[in-house]
């Protein structure tokens, strides 16, 4: 029950199901809501004019009964005569004189209340054509025209029907309408959105198999769906065939990489021999010569790394990246890594440790690699005089070492993907310290290749632990 209530909840503001039940249920509400709003308005209409009939056929009949009524009688009585024959309980008559006085009443204008019929009686100007009236809490369709009998004017005759109980009924008929109206179209929108949720399950699944293919699987990704519509069926069909060339795009964007690695670093290699014994023999160049040539082997050297790292990244996507994985003391290889990594800064690195020997299984080679890639990465991103510190843990299962420095930080938003090939977190300061953006992608990819794995902590302005786990 609480993992629906959190669906609900959660809902994606821009999804094609709300989008869709929004619009669905919008456009069946107004149907539905003009469809009740008409039918009340016609029935009131159909109630009104049968009243309205009604009265005009008073208007109409009545000065014919007076004339008769007159014949036999005094103009008077069978002016009175005559609008009792015609009212009843819910029709009121009445004539007025051009003074105003009242010639002529029905009895049943003594049931209403004094009010009513006070404020009915000053309605002294009245459509010709009959209109409702709403007076105290009652409902009255009214109506006013001349009588003449014989072609002498009597007075104004008032015609008025009460029509409260009709009005009440029909007040609770159209409450109840929009009562049933409303429930249904919050039915109806319960409704489209569980079939539009469920019509757009195949999509769903689509993209829930998409989503756990990985760079391995490209080749062999196979994306059916049963009793799916036929456009889900096709679209399925053309993302396996786009997979599939992905596929064969990746295999050939690593072959071509391995290839261009392996056949650069020979020569650049050579080159950088060369220059390097032409600087041994530095006698006979000028100063400029010679700082040239250091730059250039200096250019050559991280052109070499540069293409190392490519290559072994290359075997390690290939499979082919061959790892010697023993048992080693850790505590040796850190001390003579960090002999190395002093050769060439002028850094104070220091070396935390309260247990010897302190055993994992790692390629030793690979493990210098990985942690002289992390004491570099320290020294660029902190300043000179901040000191860089590795310590070491024996766990039950499994060790680890740590390599800490105190310098910039990394921001948060940045810390998910550093580990990701080209990816750079200040891109001025990486070209500044001649970063290349796979010193970090090297050591995820060999500290996994070696059953382990690396994870950063880091605040900006305090610093960085990168943080190695190996099997004991």
């Amino acid at each position: 029950m609480k993992q629906n209530i959190k669906k609900w909840i959660n809902i994606d503001l821009f999804s094609l199901r709300l989008r869709l039940t929004i619009g669905i249920g919008t456009f069946s509400a107004l149907i539905l809501g003009s469809l009740a709003a008409w039918t009340s308005w016609k029935m009131q209409q159909i109630l009104i004019d049968s009243h309205k009939r009604n009265i005009e056929e008073i208007a109409e009949r009545l000065p014919h009964d007076v004339q008769l009524y007159s014949e036999m009688m005094q103009p008077e009585t069978g002016l009175q005569k005559a609008i009792n024959n015609l009212a009843n309980t819910n029709t009121l008559l009445w004539v007025k004189n051009s003074d105003n006085q009242i010639l002529g009443k029905s009895a049943t204008l003594d049931l209403l209340p004094n009010s009513t019929v006070t404020e009915l009686m000053s309605l002294t100007q009245m459509q010709i054509k009959p209109q409702v009236y709403q007076v105290n809490q009652s409902y009255f369709i009214l109506s006013s025209t001349s009588l003449q009998v014989q072609d002498k004017l009597l007075g104004k005759l008032f015609v008025v029907q009460d029509i409260t109980r009709e009005q009440t009924t029909f007040a609770a008929m159209v409450q109840s309408l929009s009562i049933v109206s409303f429930v249904a179209i919050i039915v109806l929108v319960i409704t489209i959105a569980l079939y539009i949720r469920r019509s757009l399950q195949p999509l769903l699944r689509l993209s829930q198999m998409t989503s756990v293919i990985s760079i391995e699987d490209l080749g062999q990704a196979q994306l059916y769906l049963d009793n799916a519509p036929s456009e889900v069926k096709e679209l399925a069909q053309t993302l396996t065939m786009l997979l599939s060339r992905l596929s064969q795009s990746w295999q050939q964007e690593r072959e071509f990489v391995s290839n261009v690695s392996h056949e650069l670093r020979t020569p650049l290699t050579i080159v950088h021999g060369y220059l390097q014994s032409v600087l041994r023999r530095q006698n006979n160049l000028t100063e400029v010569q010679v700082e040239a040539l250091e730059t250039a082997a200096s250019q050559a050297e991280h052109t070499i790394r540069l293409l190392q790292d490519l290559l072994d990244l290359a075997r390690a996507d290939n499979g082919s990246l061959r790892l010697q994985i023993k048992f080693c003391v850790l505590n040796d290889l850190v001390e003579e890594v960090v002999v190395m990594a002093q050769k060439y800064c002028d850094r104070s690195i220091t070396i935390e440790s309260a247990t010897y020997p302190i055993q994992a299984k790692a390629d030793y080679n690979r493990l210098k690699q990985v942690l002289l890639n992390l004491i570099d990465n320290a020294v660029k991103y902190s300043e000179d005089h901040m000191p860089v510190i590795l310590k070491l843990n024996q766990f039950a299962d499994h060790a680890v070492i740590q390599v800490c420095d105190q310098g910039y930080g990394i921001p948060l938003q940045h810390q998910t993907r550093i580990f990701e090939r080209f990816y750079r977190v200040d891109e001025s300061r990486s070209h500044a310290t001649g970063g290349s953006g796979l010193g970090l992608s090297i050591v995820k990819t060999l500290v996994e290749g070696m059953g382990g794995n690396v994870s950063v902590q880091s605040k900006l302005g305090e610093g960085s632990i990168f943080t190695i786990t190996l099997q004991a």
